[in-house]
């Protein structure tokens, strides 16, 4: 049978909470990507220059690393985590409002910072919870559940397309260098590396004309279901102040591993004063237990491991999606400014499509058979470009494949690490941190080395950071053989027969 039974009960029982959190994510993509198309709006609505606007860039993914590392503190109740997550995605509503009213940088930096810890602590916790409730079977509802992310990086652009400024929005009495390619520039901008930015020079002064306000609230009016949603599912769970008619609160290992091995619920009443004790430890349960302070060498080894190849392929997403244009109007193919514009689109869309396809193939294959697959098509993407670096197909075609197979990395290689480490959830604060830190890092650095090296150097990096995550890949299974499994069992007081098999092992 294609769908097993006690995962579709389990389903059906947190339906409308696995819903609801796939649904915060398209808040998560609607803030990620409407910053670079919209930014040369924003430049004219804040009167400042290209090398000062790019700054915002840092300003939210900064804070986004610290909502991250955030988010896994509120994971000691569930009242606390939907508490957050409905802050969190109605804060992102009121800031696709306020943000047409910024009128000075140092303004819109503030509030692209809240934006950025609103969504780090929406990534965490999504990602966390989902893990927390479907343990060994948590792979394909992770790839869910970043396929709405890319859907929603997918439509706030497209929304704030036709309320762009076709030309320099700030009507100056002279047209400056630079202003008459204006969607070059929008192109050429690349987060977290504002020194390209230099060589172009636009008015400061003027009165700004944009529409770009109607693209923003427009968007804050498709967010606003969101944390409606989020709001519901509170009043259901009796957590709204007045409507306690229900007591929520995380499932714990024990509870679910009843539920699965007999097809029964237990209500959160049912919990014994041991389970209530170790949920209320809270964030840093795991290292004030016994077992990580003695913990083997494995343990921590599976942790690094795991997110440096999270570091490696999620910087390759920020750099390729950054530079792939600068690299294709360049020499060798110095294709047209409009047709490299695609390039990026055509990337996203690769992405989104790979999560969509993952989500049947994750239930079918386990997750170290998926990461296995995914990186070696990176390589080979890379490999690909490098073969076909003179001919405008070859990198089109290389980008499709490229962003197929990077898409579900991040949610695969989240599964495989809480599958060796038994799903404490221990691990995905770290995981999501390390794949931001090398989202922003990896831009800096690959842009470095073009700058000194030329463009030839951009798919260098991506085959040796590719080769890099590879090879972790490798080492990461020799850690799994090591780690011993009775521990984590011991630890989380389960003796289900078999546990110790691979989950998804066909």
């Amino acid at each position: 049978m294609w769908l097993d039974v006690n995962l579709l009960a389990l389903f059906r029982k947190h339906l409308w909470t696995t819903i609801t959190y796939w649904s915060v994510f398209i808040s998560f993509g609607l803030c990620i990507a409407f910053l670079g198309p919209t930014l040369l709006d924003l430049r004219c609505l804040t009167h400042s220059s290209l090398q000062e606007i790019t700054w915002v860039f840092f300003a939210q993914q900064f804070c986004l690393l610290v909502g991250s590392t955030l988010g896994g503190a509120f994971k000691k109740s569930l009242k606390l985590c939907l508490s957050v997550l409905f802050t969190s995605s109605l804060i992102i509503s009121m800031v696709f409002v306020i943000i047409p009213f910024c009128r000075h940088v140092g303004v819109l930096a503030v509030v692209m910072a809240v934006a950025g810890l609103s969504m780090g602590c929406i990534d965490t916790i999504s990602n966390l919870q989902l893990v927390k409730i479907y343990k060994q079977d948590s792979a394909v509802f992770l790839q869910v559940l970043h396929f709405f992310v890319g859907f929603g990086a997918l439509l706030s652009p497209l929304i704030a397309d036709p309320f762009l400024s076709d030309t320099s929005c700030i009507q100056a009495n002279s047209t400056l260098n630079g202003s008459r390619n204006l969607e070059h520039i929008r192109n050429s901008i690349v987060p977290h590396h504002p020194g390209n930015m230099s060589h172009y020079v636009l008015p400061l002064h003027g009165p700004a004309q944009t529409n770009v306000a109607y693209a923003f609230w427009i968007m804050a009016a498709i967010n606003l279901p969101v944390p409606i949603a989020v709001f519901l599912l509170m009043y259901s769970k009796g957590m709204v102040p007045g409507c306690e008619h229900k007591r929520g609160s995380l499932l714990t290992a024990d509870e679910l591993a009843m539920e699965i091995q007999k097809g029964n619920e237990i209500s959160d009443s049912q919990m014994t004063e041991t389970q209530e004790a170790q949920r209320d430890k809270g964030h840093f349960y795991c290292c004030q237990s016994k077992t990580f302070w003695n913990a083997p060498y494995t343990f921590f080894a599976v942790h690094v491991c795991s997110a440096v190849i999270l570091f490696m392929t999620d910087g390759i997403v920020g750099e390729y999606s950054g530079f792939v244009y600068s690299y294709a109007v360049e020499e060798p193919l110095s294709l047209a400014h409009k047709t490299a514009g695609y390039l990026p689109s055509l990337f996203w869309a690769s992405i989104t499509l790979g999560r969509l396809i993952s989500i049947p193939a994750s239930y079918k294959m386990a997750p170290r058979t998926m990461l296995f697959i995914n990186l070696i098509g990176v390589l080979g993407a890379f490999l690909f470009l490098i073969l076909s670096q003179n001919t405008m197909a070859g990198l089109f075609i290389g980008t499709a494949i490229l962003g197929i197979f990077i898409s579900s990395v991040f949610p695969s290689m989240l599964a495989y690490t809480e599958d060796i480490l038994n799903y404490k959830g221990c691990a995905t604060t770290v995981l999501v941190t390390s794949a931001g830190i090398g989202e922003m890092v990896l831009q800096i650095l690959v842009g470095m080395v073009i700058e000194t090296q030329g463009s030839y150097s951009f798919l260098v990096c991506g085959v040796s950071l590719s080769a890099l995550a590879f090879t972790l890949y490798i080492v990461l299974l020799v850690l799994d053989n090591l780690h011993p499994r009775e521990l984590n069992e011991t630890s989380l007081k389960t003796s289900e027969p078999g546990k110790d098999e691979k989950p998804y092992q066909q």
